[in-house]
């Protein structure tokens, strides 16, 4: 009965400690979102990350986001847009930094290599949380993870009411998590 108890303890450790843990990098990466201004797509990205991954597609109780970038690096291709939307109206850089991801599970979906990711998003102070299906494909002894989710800007206290801009907004990932 002993080495009954101490197998299964053993191959408990071993399922909970199979995920692997990866770094994002910003190369190999791109953290985007597109929204309309004036009825046109404008996008812009942002650079900075940071965190953790932990992963393992055979067993998605280990598997675990904690990422974020810098508020400061927002890249719409025009200074004067970015200037703009560092200030406090915007993304306030300066008080809220960071913008955060935390995952708080994954599920599978009926198509390989297809996972649904659920979690929480913080900007500017305020947590919310999303859902989206992601992809994952091995990249250069890592993975490159691809999803994109809608948020709504007003939500986050990002900029006032617009007539010009939507409240809308589409977030594309495409983060390559290096092996740590």
């Amino acid at each position: 009965m002993k080495k009954i108890y101490i197998a299964f303890l053993l191959l408990a450790f071993a399922s909970t400690s199979s995920a692997q843990n990866y770094t994002p990098a910003d190369a190999g990466s791109k953290v985007k979102f597109v929204i309309k201004n004036f009825g046109i797509n404008t996008s812009g990205t942002f650079e900075g990350l940071t965190g953790t991954i932990s992963f393992d597609p055979a067993n998605l109780t280990t598997v675990n986001f904690d990422v974020s970038v810098e508020a400061k690096t927002v890249d719409t291709d025009s200074e004067g847009r970015d200037k703009h939307l560092r200030r406090p109206e915007y993304f306030d850089v300066e008080k809220f930094p960071k913008i955060v991801f935390k995952s708080t599970k994954v599920t599978k979906t009926n198509k390989a290599a297809y996972f649904y990711l659920f979690g929480n998003i913080t900007i500017k102070g305020v947590t919310k949380e999303v859902k989206f299906p992601f992809t994952y494909t091995a990249k250069d002894g890592g993975y490159l993870f691809e999803g994109e989710f809608p948020l709504n800007r007003r939500d986050f206290g990002v900029g006032g009411k617009s007539f010009s801009m939507s409240d809308d907004l589409t977030v594309v990932l495409s983060v390559f998590g290096k092996k740590s």
